[in-house]
């Protein structure tokens, strides 16, 4: 190959332009670079894409699970209104009434003289305190009579 410059080429080329033959490596940096520009901006979108299902992480399962239907339906159908629904029901704390709920349902159990029922997490319903061992083993009165000890109650018309 001749190494002679063309007659129509300036004289002085810049250091970017390489002989035929050599590796051009300003087109590999830049090959480089643009892979490693996709795949970040790739990796940056998944991360903002699931910053809901993230923050609803830490919340109840039920939260959880609506937040990440609802950034499947925003990747899929491109309707960036998902996304902030998800993204808003993530950041909202929804207070946890099963607890309260519980101690409802338990309390009216026992004004029902209804034995309650055994609960893996409640270790007393289980067992019974050595106190308590007889008070569950003998029927109980009818809610409608007094008990011995306690005063009448009243009911209104």
């Amino acid at each position: 190959m001749a190494t002679e410059i063309h007659p129509a080429a300036p004289h002085h080329l810049p250091a970017f332009i390489v002989a035929p033959g050599e590796t051009d490596y300003l087109m590999m940096a830049m090959a480089i670079l643009l892979v490693g520009a996709i795949l970040g901006v790739g990796i940056l979108f998944l991360r903002l894409h699931t910053l809901p299902e993230r923050l609803a992480h830490k919340s109840q399962k039920m939260q959880f699970e609506i937040v990440a239907v609802l950034g499947l339906l925003a990747l899929f159908t491109h309707v960036h209104l998902f996304w902030v629904a998800g993204l808003l029901l993530a950041l909202i704390d929804f207070p946890d009434f099963s607890g309260l709920f519980g101690r409802m349902a338990h309390a009216l159990e026992r004004l029902a003289g209804i034995r309650p029922r055994a609960q893996p997490d409640r270790p007393e319903a289980q067992a019974p305190h050595a106190s308590e061992g007889k008070a569950h083993d003998a029927p109980r009165q009818a809610p409608s009579e007094p008990r011995a000890g306690q005063p009448e109650e009243l009911t209104h018309a």
